[in-house]
């Protein structure tokens, strides 16, 4: 059976990703004067940790080109502040929620969750974590579905600084990890073109790079033995670390949050707005099997 830090990843990282693709939060950051949808991106994710520059962000983030970022840092914040980025996203990301949601936005379970949620997101360990203690650092809504969105992020956010440490450790770059990633799991090359600007001779090169440690297969098809322990040991890892969010809940309680946000994470999934496969790591087809 999945740990259940991993099941709860996978039901609330969709929630937490209407804030980067459906069409209520990407409308306000336009509105607020970023260009383009990178410049929101880039700009609303980074907004916790304050007017820092590109490189901080190409650090923090650790897979994304630090080119890819400086076309929207720090340029985006002559538009509009870092305040107003982070507001637009989360108004936006709430009103898709609630629109997602329908019925389930007004209900009990649904204050149950965030309240769940928000406990386990507030009693996480925030040393070697930045993108979390940046975001903690932020009051949390009373509302509960804004309530629910700060939670999945803040929770999205931890576990996702103790997965770039566990890649650094492992040694996999931040570039490399989308290879690793897609070799595991048959993620197609075309995801990471479009979204990560990795095209085909900087993605030879990372396979070529990690063909030469024995983690990739002579072809550049598949991990090796040695690639898939080294996978195997990277997503134990976060999981881990992950993991000690939800201590701050009983067990029961972990168990209550789980089945409360299976319907909702099925509605958000309903809407067709979060991509089936993405660099997020999520495949919606797994999430519907395991659960």
């Amino acid at each position: 059976m999945e740990p259940n830090a991993r099941r709860l990843w996978k039901l609330l990282e969709p929630i937490h990703a209407v804030g980067y693709f459906s069409p209520e939060p990407i409308g306000l950051l336009k509105d607020a004067g970023y260009r383009g949808y990178w410049m929101g991106y880039f700009a609303a994710r980074s907004a916790p940790l304050g007017a820092v520059p590109p490189e901080v962000v190409h650090a923090a983030f650790y897979n994304f080109a630090l080119s890819h970022v400086s076309r929207a840092l720090p340029d985006a914040w002559g538009f509009a502040p870092p305040e107003a980025a982070h507001e637009a996203r989360r108004t936006g990301a709430v009103a898709a929620l609630r629109r997602q949601l329908g019925p389930l936005a007004d209900s009990d379970d649904l204050a149950r969750t965030a309240a769940l949620a928000s406990r386990a997101a507030l009693g996480a360990p925030m040393e070697g974590r930045p993108l979390y203690a940046a975001l903690r650092s932020l009051p949390l809504a009373d509302d509960p579905v804004s309530l629910l969105w700060d939670a999945a992020t803040l929770l999205r956010e931890h576990r996702g600084d103790g997965h770039v440490a566990t890649l650094v450790a492992a040694g996999i770059g931040g570039r490399e990890s989308h290879v690793f990633h897609a070799l595991a799991n048959g993620t197609s090359p075309s995801v990471y073109a479009t979204t990560r600007n990795i095209h085909e001779s900087e993605w030879s090169s990372l396979v070529s790079g990690l063909r030469s440690r024995g983690l990739v297969t002579p072809d550049g098809d598949s991990l090796t033995d040695a690639g898939r322990e080294t996978q195997v040991g990277i997503e134990s890892t976060t999981d881990a670390l992950a993991a000690t969010a939800y201590e701050a809940l009983q067990p029961a309680e972990v168990d209550d949050l789980i089945t409360l946000l299976l319907p909702l994470t099925k509605a958000v999934v309903a809407s067709g707005e979060i991509p089936g496969q993405s660099p997020m790591g999520l495949n919606l087809d797994d999430l519907d099997r395991d659960q």
